[in-house]
């Protein structure tokens, strides 16, 4: 799903357009503040940042400057009025910026939005209906023996698909087979069985077989990343993974399959 950074103050224009473009993006809101932003940027790696110029007539001018100095690849929509976008059209780099111009329709900003981001209206509009039918999110099964590390996966994953946890490969095979997870992110290193044990274990049931897994490994050394990778996993991480390449990730795989 694409990511949008959706900046401005928080108002009843805001909050309406992110409860549209949520339906069919990823969507995060973000105050104006040039410090935060800074930040939120890094976090979130949007593929679209859309401005809202509503009744921001003391916007700090730097964040048009940070965006087209350091995120130039990015592409920028702003809404708001003629006034609104008069004080600050000037400091647009020419392609990487658009401007729709208020009042505008939902649809005037959904087109302008695929557009930008390069997909097709009608294959954003379809993914959305097929997730509101199917009405539940995909399930991860994060193993790990570390109790900590597992509270830190569930909060970091929990927005974004339904999380398991089990603490180790034998009570990832007993939760497996209560509820089939779409995924499984297994820890390579855990005592007694590790993660190629539970690997075969997994690969070894006709009904499990085909469940992708991802390794999370915290040992980074050549012999054993080619080791976990001679597993054929459906991907790998090293600890701590990023967040947003591993939700990336797992999305990618979970289309794919």
């Amino acid at each position: 799903m694409k990511k949008i950074l959706l900046i401005g103050k928080l108002n009843n224009v805001v909050n309406e357009t992110n409860r549209f473009l949520s339906q069919y993006f990823h969507v995060q809101i973000c105050s104006e503040n040039v410090a935060v932003l800074e930040g939120m940027l890094k976090i979130v790696n949007p593929d679209l940042v859309l401005i809202s110029l509503i009744g921001a007539y003391d916007i700090d001018t730097s964040i048009f400057f940070l965006l087209s100095d350091q995120y130039a690849r990015t592409p920028v929509l702003t809404i708001g009025t003629k006034d609104e976008c008069g004080r600050f059209t000037k400091y647009y780099e020419e392609e990487q910026f658009e401007n729709l111009v208020r009042p505008v329709e939902n649809s005037v900003i959904m087109e302008a939005v695929c557009r930008r981001l390069g997909v097709e209206e009608k294959s954003v509009e379809d993914a959305a209906e097929k997730k509101r039918e199917t009405g539940s999110k995909k399930n991860v099964l994060v193993v790990d023996d570390n109790g900590t590390t597992l509270r830190t996966m569930k909060a970091m994953l929990e927005e974004h698909f339904e999380v398991s946890l089990a603490i180790s490969g034998a009570q990832a095979m007993t939760s497996i087979g209560k509820k089939r997870p779409d995924l499984i992110l297994l820890d390579y290193e855990m005592p007694i069985c590790n993660g190629k044990m539970t690997l075969e274990m997994i690969r070894a049931d006709e009904d499990m077989k085909d469940i992708p897994v991802v390794f999370l490994t915290s040992v980074n050394d050549r012999a054993n990343i080619e080791a976990v990778l001679k597993l054929k996993p459906a991907g790998y991480f090293l600890k701590p993974p990023v967040k947003n390449q591993l939700i990336s990730e797992i999305e990618s795989i979970l289309h794919d399959n």
